[in-house]
Protein backbone atom coordinates (compact mmCIF):
# COMPACT_ATOMS: atom_id res chain seq x y z
CA UNK A 1 0.00 0.00 0.00
CA UNK A 2 1.33 3.46 -0.88
CA UNK A 3 2.07 5.66 2.10
CA UNK A 4 0.12 8.90 2.23
CA UNK A 5 1.89 12.23 2.05
CA UNK A 6 2.58 13.90 5.43
CA UNK A 7 -0.33 15.89 6.82
CA UNK A 8 -0.52 18.59 9.47
CA UNK A 9 -2.17 17.54 12.70
CA UNK A 10 -4.09 19.91 14.94
CA UNK A 11 -2.55 21.79 17.82
CA UNK A 12 -3.70 19.39 20.48
CA UNK A 13 -1.02 18.16 22.75
CA UNK A 14 1.50 18.71 19.96
CA UNK A 15 1.60 19.75 16.30
CA UNK A 16 3.00 16.94 14.16
CA UNK A 17 2.26 15.02 10.96
CA UNK A 18 -0.57 12.50 10.87
CA UNK A 19 0.80 9.16 12.05
CA UNK A 20 4.27 10.56 12.76
CA UNK A 21 6.42 9.52 15.70
CA UNK A 22 5.76 11.61 18.81
CA UNK A 23 9.07 11.64 20.64
CA UNK A 24 8.59 12.46 24.31
CA UNK A 25 5.58 14.60 23.48
CA UNK A 26 3.55 16.02 26.37
CA UNK A 27 0.44 18.15 26.61
CA UNK A 28 0.94 21.45 24.79
CA UNK A 29 0.75 23.22 28.13
CA UNK A 30 3.35 23.10 30.88
CA UNK A 31 0.34 22.43 33.08
CA UNK A 32 0.70 22.20 36.87
CA UNK A 33 -0.59 18.63 36.97
CA UNK A 34 2.52 17.33 35.21
CA UNK A 35 4.68 15.52 37.74
CA UNK A 36 8.15 16.79 38.56
CA UNK A 37 10.65 14.52 40.18
CA UNK A 38 8.14 11.71 40.65
CA UNK A 39 9.50 8.29 41.46
CA UNK A 40 9.93 6.25 38.30
CA UNK A 41 8.23 3.13 39.65
CA UNK A 42 5.73 2.74 36.81
CA UNK A 43 6.78 2.08 33.23
CA UNK A 44 5.78 4.96 30.98
CA UNK A 45 5.58 5.78 27.29
CA UNK A 46 8.15 8.05 25.67
CA UNK A 47 6.97 7.85 22.04
CA UNK A 48 4.20 6.35 19.93
CA UNK A 49 3.25 5.97 16.28
CA UNK A 50 0.48 4.42 14.22
CA UNK A 51 1.16 1.71 11.64
CA UNK A 52 -0.45 -0.87 9.36
CA UNK A 53 -2.35 1.50 7.10
CA UNK A 54 -5.71 0.04 6.12
CA UNK A 55 -8.84 0.89 4.12
CA UNK A 56 -11.09 -1.52 6.01
CA UNK A 57 -13.03 1.36 7.64
CA UNK A 58 -14.34 3.41 4.72
CA UNK A 59 -15.29 6.64 6.47
CA UNK A 60 -12.78 9.10 5.03
CA UNK A 61 -13.58 11.90 7.45
CA UNK A 62 -9.93 13.03 7.56
CA UNK A 63 -9.58 13.41 3.80
CA UNK A 64 -8.92 9.85 2.66
CA UNK A 65 -10.04 6.28 3.40
CA UNK A 66 -6.75 5.23 4.98
CA UNK A 67 -6.68 4.60 8.73
CA UNK A 68 -4.37 2.56 11.00
CA UNK A 69 -4.49 -0.97 12.36
CA UNK A 70 -1.72 -0.83 14.94
CA UNK A 71 -0.06 1.33 17.59
CA UNK A 72 3.63 1.00 18.44
CA UNK A 73 4.90 2.50 21.68
CA UNK A 74 8.40 2.84 23.11
CA UNK A 75 8.70 2.86 26.89
CA UNK A 76 11.12 4.57 29.23
CA UNK A 77 12.63 1.14 29.90
CA UNK A 78 13.55 0.74 26.25
CA UNK A 79 10.80 -1.69 25.36
CA UNK A 80 9.10 -1.42 21.96
CA UNK A 81 5.54 -2.76 22.04
CA UNK A 82 3.11 -3.19 19.13
CA UNK A 83 -0.63 -3.25 19.73
CA UNK A 84 -2.68 -4.65 16.82
CA UNK A 85 -6.40 -3.95 16.64
CA UNK A 86 -8.93 -6.62 15.62
CA UNK A 87 -10.34 -6.42 12.09
CA UNK A 88 -13.46 -4.59 13.27
CA UNK A 89 -11.53 -1.58 14.59
CA UNK A 90 -9.04 1.09 13.44
CA UNK A 91 -7.24 4.11 14.81
CA UNK A 92 -9.17 6.89 13.01
CA UNK A 93 -6.83 9.64 14.02
CA UNK A 94 -4.10 12.12 13.14
CA UNK A 95 -1.38 11.00 15.55
CA UNK A 96 -1.16 9.42 19.01
CA UNK A 97 -0.74 11.88 21.89
CA UNK A 98 1.77 11.05 24.63
CA UNK A 99 1.16 12.67 28.03
CA UNK A 100 1.43 11.92 31.74
CA UNK A 101 -2.28 12.07 32.57
CA UNK A 102 -2.11 11.18 36.26
CA UNK A 103 1.10 12.90 37.36
CA UNK A 104 2.93 9.72 38.35
CA UNK A 105 5.89 10.39 36.07
CA UNK A 106 4.86 7.65 33.61
CA UNK A 107 3.15 8.88 30.44
CA UNK A 108 0.18 7.31 28.68
CA UNK A 109 -1.06 7.50 25.06
CA UNK A 110 -4.37 9.09 24.02
CA UNK A 111 -5.92 7.92 20.72
CA UNK A 112 -9.15 7.92 18.73
CA UNK A 113 -10.30 4.37 18.02
CA UNK A 114 -13.26 3.49 15.80
CA UNK A 115 -15.31 0.29 15.65
CA UNK A 116 -16.85 -0.92 12.38
CA UNK A 117 -20.37 -0.98 13.84
CA UNK A 118 -20.17 1.31 16.88
CA UNK A 119 -18.15 4.33 15.70
CA UNK A 120 -15.50 6.25 17.58
CA UNK A 121 -14.27 6.36 21.14
CA UNK A 122 -11.43 8.11 22.95
CA UNK A 123 -9.03 5.55 24.44
CA UNK A 124 -5.96 5.61 26.69
CA UNK A 125 -3.17 3.07 26.25
CA UNK A 126 -0.08 2.20 28.24
CA UNK A 127 2.63 -0.46 28.13
CA UNK A 128 0.05 -2.95 29.42
CA UNK A 129 -2.47 -2.20 26.65
CA UNK A 130 -5.76 -0.33 26.81
CA UNK A 131 -6.25 1.32 30.20
CA UNK A 132 -9.53 3.19 29.78
CA UNK A 133 -11.94 4.37 27.10
CA UNK A 134 -15.11 6.37 26.63
CA UNK A 135 -18.15 4.52 25.30
CA UNK A 136 -18.36 4.21 21.52
CA UNK A 137 -20.61 6.85 19.96
CA UNK A 138 -22.98 4.06 18.95
CA UNK A 139 -23.03 3.64 15.18
CA UNK A 140 -20.63 3.33 12.28
CA UNK A 141 -19.02 6.42 10.71
CA UNK A 142 -19.53 8.55 13.80
CA UNK A 143 -16.32 10.22 14.97
CA UNK A 144 -14.90 12.48 17.66
CA UNK A 145 -12.18 15.14 17.43
CA UNK A 146 -9.90 15.67 20.47
CA UNK A 147 -9.21 19.19 21.75
CA UNK A 148 -6.64 18.68 24.51
CA UNK A 149 -6.02 17.81 28.14
CA UNK A 150 -5.25 19.76 31.30
CA UNK A 151 -6.38 20.13 34.90
CA UNK A 152 -8.89 22.77 33.84
CA UNK A 153 -10.51 23.23 37.26
CA UNK A 154 -7.23 22.93 39.23
CA UNK A 155 -8.49 20.10 41.43
CA UNK A 156 -5.51 17.79 40.83
CA UNK A 157 -7.12 15.54 38.20
CA UNK A 158 -6.76 15.91 34.43
CA UNK A 159 -9.72 16.45 32.13
CA UNK A 160 -9.68 15.55 28.43
CA UNK A 161 -11.92 17.44 26.02
CA UNK A 162 -13.20 16.42 22.60
CA UNK A 163 -15.98 17.33 20.19
CA UNK A 164 -18.54 14.56 19.84
CA UNK A 165 -19.49 14.30 16.13
CA UNK A 166 -18.03 17.67 15.06
CA UNK A 167 -20.12 17.62 11.86
CA UNK A 168 -23.41 16.52 13.44
CA UNK A 169 -23.88 16.76 17.22
CA UNK A 170 -21.21 19.50 17.60
CA UNK A 171 -21.03 18.94 21.35
CA UNK A 172 -17.99 19.40 23.59
CA UNK A 173 -17.63 16.55 26.07
CA UNK A 174 -15.22 16.73 28.99
CA UNK A 175 -13.95 13.56 30.70
CA UNK A 176 -11.93 13.32 33.92
CA UNK A 177 -9.11 10.76 34.04
CA UNK A 178 -8.72 9.48 37.58
CA UNK A 179 -7.88 6.11 39.12
CA UNK A 180 -7.22 4.73 35.63
CA UNK A 181 -10.80 5.43 34.53
CA UNK A 182 -12.61 8.06 32.45
CA UNK A 183 -15.73 9.79 33.81
CA UNK A 184 -17.75 12.35 31.90
CA UNK A 185 -18.01 15.56 33.94
CA UNK A 186 -19.52 18.14 31.57
CA UNK A 187 -21.02 18.77 28.13
CA UNK A 188 -21.65 21.85 25.97
CA UNK A 189 -23.50 21.90 22.62
CA UNK A 190 -23.00 24.39 19.83
CA UNK A 191 -19.25 24.16 19.13
CA UNK A 192 -16.99 22.25 16.74
CA UNK A 193 -13.37 21.86 15.66
CA UNK A 194 -13.38 19.96 12.35
CA UNK A 195 -14.90 20.06 8.86
CA UNK A 196 -15.43 16.88 6.84
CA UNK A 197 -12.42 16.09 4.70
CA UNK A 198 -9.90 18.32 6.50
CA UNK A 199 -6.66 16.56 7.43
CA UNK A 200 -6.28 18.63 10.60
CA UNK A 201 -8.27 19.51 13.72
CA UNK A 202 -8.70 23.18 14.59
CA UNK A 203 -8.18 24.78 17.99
CA UNK A 204 -6.64 23.29 21.11
CA UNK A 205 -5.83 24.28 24.69
CA UNK A 206 -4.32 27.58 25.79
CA UNK A 207 -3.04 29.12 29.01
CA UNK A 208 -3.56 32.87 28.95
CA UNK A 209 -2.49 34.57 32.19
CA UNK A 210 -3.06 31.36 34.14
CA UNK A 211 -6.52 30.64 32.72
CA UNK A 212 -6.72 27.20 31.10
CA UNK A 213 -9.17 27.24 28.21
CA UNK A 214 -10.22 25.11 25.25
CA UNK A 215 -10.35 27.01 21.95
CA UNK A 216 -12.96 25.78 19.45
CA UNK A 217 -15.23 27.17 16.72
CA UNK A 218 -18.85 28.22 16.80
CA UNK A 219 -21.04 25.44 15.40
CA UNK A 220 -21.52 27.42 12.15
CA UNK A 221 -17.84 28.46 11.95
CA UNK A 222 -18.77 32.13 12.37
CA UNK A 223 -16.04 32.68 14.96
CA UNK A 224 -13.91 31.21 17.73
CA UNK A 225 -14.83 30.45 21.33
CA UNK A 226 -12.89 29.98 24.57
CA UNK A 227 -14.37 27.38 26.94
CA UNK A 228 -13.50 27.12 30.65
CA UNK A 229 -14.34 24.44 33.20
CA UNK A 230 -14.92 25.88 36.67
CA UNK A 231 -17.13 24.79 39.55
CA UNK A 232 -18.19 21.68 37.68
CA UNK A 233 -19.58 23.69 34.76
CA UNK A 234 -18.45 24.66 31.28
CA UNK A 235 -18.72 28.32 30.29
CA UNK A 236 -17.99 29.96 26.95
CA UNK A 237 -16.79 33.34 25.76
CA UNK A 238 -16.67 34.57 22.17
CA UNK A 239 -13.17 35.48 20.98
CA UNK A 240 -12.28 38.28 18.51
CA UNK A 241 -10.68 35.88 16.04
CA UNK A 242 -12.10 34.30 12.87
CA UNK A 243 -12.44 30.52 12.66
CA UNK A 244 -9.49 30.27 10.26
CA UNK A 245 -6.02 28.75 10.71
CA UNK A 246 -4.59 32.22 11.37
CA UNK A 247 -7.43 33.06 13.76
CA UNK A 248 -6.94 29.88 15.76
CA UNK A 249 -3.19 30.50 15.89
CA UNK A 250 -3.78 33.98 17.32
CA UNK A 251 -6.28 32.65 19.85
CA UNK A 252 -3.96 29.90 21.03
CA UNK A 253 -1.03 32.31 21.39
CA UNK A 254 -3.14 34.72 23.47
CA UNK A 255 -2.65 37.50 20.93
CA UNK A 256 -4.47 40.64 22.12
Amino acid sequence: MTLRAPRLAARLWVRRARGALLARALVALAAPWLASGAAQAAEGVVSAEYGDETTRYAHGVLGDAIEYGSLTIVTDRGRRLRIVLPEHSVFEDLAPRVADLDGDGAAEVVVVESHRDLGGQLAIYGPEGKIAATPHIGRTNRWLAPIGAADFDRDGAVEIGYIDRPHLAKTLLLWRYEDRALTQVAAMPGVTNHRIGEDFISGGVRDCAGALEMVVAEANWSGTVAVRFEGGRLSRQALPYPATPAGFADALSCTP
